[in-house]
This record gives C-alpha cells, structure tokens and sequence, in this order.
C-alpha cells in the first residue's frame, strides 16, 4: 500500500513548512510519496521545500493555475494507491494517516474519506461533514435556517447536523482540505474537474464519486487543525467571486442539464 500526498501552495510558505513537517511525522512507517505544487508563488516557497525538503517531488508552475489543474499535475505523475490531497494551511496528526488508511483498506466501497477538523482554537470545523449543496440545501445554508434546525435533515443537510460529531458516517461531500482517494476510484470519475478554478471543486468530485458507486465516509477517529482561509480572505471580492462562481459551475453541471 502507497500513498501519494499532494500539496497545492500559493504564497504560504510558513503554513506550508509546518503541514509539511506534520505530514511527515505522521507518515513514518508509511510507504508515501510526497508533492508540492506551487502555483508561482512569490514568497520564496519554492526555495524553502528545495533546500528543506530535499525528498518532496516538487512542481513549478509559471502562473497560478488554480487548485483543480496543480492536483490533476501531480495526480497524474503518482504512483500510490491511495491520493491524499491536502491543504497547507494544515496540521495532521501523528495518528491520522495511519488510521485514515487503516479504514480504507478495510472499506473497499469508500471512494473517497475525510477526517475531522477543528481551527487553530480547538473549536469542530462544521464543514468536516457536508451534504450535497442541490439548490433548497443551499437556500437553507445562506438563508440561515439551518442555524434555527441545527440537527434536521431537512433544514442542516449542508452540514448534515444529525450526525454526531464523533460518529463515523456516510457523507455526501469531502472537505478540500483533506481528501484522501482511492486511485482506483479516480480511474472511474476522472481527476478534479478543471472548469474549477478554486472552490467546488470537492464538492463536485465528491458528488462524481457517489455517481460512480462508491460511498463517502466522515471518520472522527482522528483530527487535524485546520487554519482556514489563508490564500483567500473570507468575504474578499475575490473569495465572493470564486466561492459563488464555484457553486454556479456545479449547479449548472448537475442539475441544470438541458
């Protein structure tokens, strides 16, 4: 069994430095291969893995080719079993990729597994867990009555708000920020969906993989910290355009077909 981990960075060296050395603490004992993407950052980044990580198969993009296309370069060139793409603005525990592995490999039918993510603060990332955002979950996710019914499967399927915490699950969609996939999966789908630029792209993917016969599966058994949003600031014109633009482009796909 082989894993290939999967980096994507732009412009956050630091945080990168620090997943990097996180993921590699948790990967003693693992057959793995590891890969940075830089999306032509302007931080020194590319410097940094060189002369810090010497092993890392690092991929120097000219220009900032987005989250989907940098995954599919190093997809592509991989030779694991299993692909975990992750974030850099991540921590892993030192038992996470031990255990992720553990259940996939007893859970043939699992295309696709996320962990459970807490911030910087110790405090649950609600989108460890998500359903499929058709247009009513969606309403209900920004018109906010999932808040007023935080545990209903009709008015919380965004964040399927039933499912405990700490219960292992079947879900409908992988966080970004930690997808570990089974490549044989990905030979049935497709890659990441490169009409994605940034965001959507895990919803969409996740969606494809339940399309293809395998399930999604939320396992709280370990955690890692997430710092969200480092490359793109909540709220932004440019976080607003992605995030809504990516949602557009996954409604259009799926459930817009003429």
């Amino acid at each position: 069994m082989k894993l290939s981990i999967i980096i994507v960075s732009y412009n956050v060296r630091d945080l990168l430095q620090q997943a990097l050395d996180s993921l590699i603490d948790a990967a003693v004992n693992i057959d793995y291969e590891l890969f940075v993407v830089d999306n032509n950052s302007k931080d020194a980044t590319v410097e940094m893995v060189k002369e810090k990580y010497p092993e890392v198969k690092l991929i120097i993009n000219q220009k900032n080719v987005g989250f989907s296309v940098a995954n599919n370069q190093a997809i592509a060139q991989s030779s694991g079993e299993y692909i975990l793409a992750i974030n850099p603005d991540t921590i892993t525990s030192a038992d996470t990729l031990k255990k992720a592995l553990e259940f996939m490999d007893i859970t043939p039918n699992a295309g696709g597994l996320g962990v459970r993510m807490i911030n910087a603060q110790g405090k649950y990332l609600s989108e460890s867990k998500r359903g499929l955002p058709t247009p009513w979950v969606s309403l209900c996710k920004f018109s906010g009555l999932h808040l007023l019914f935080p545990k209903s499967k009709m008015f919380d399927k965004y964040y399927m708000g039933w499912i405990n915490e700490y219960e292992t699950a079947e879900i409908d969609i992988l966080a970004g920020a930690f997808m570990l996939l089974r490549k044989q999966a990905l030979t049935k789908t497709g890659y990441f969906d490169e009409s994605f630029f940034m965001y959507g792209e895990d919803v969409d993917l996740s969606y494809r993989l339940k399309l293809a016969g395998y399930k999604n599966y939320y396992f709280p058994e370990t955690y890692i910290i997430h710092f969200k949003g480092q490359s793109t600031r909540k709220f932004s014109l440019r976080y607003i355009s992605s995030f809504y633009g990516a949602m557009f482009i996954f409604v259009k796909k799926h459930f817009l077909k003429f």
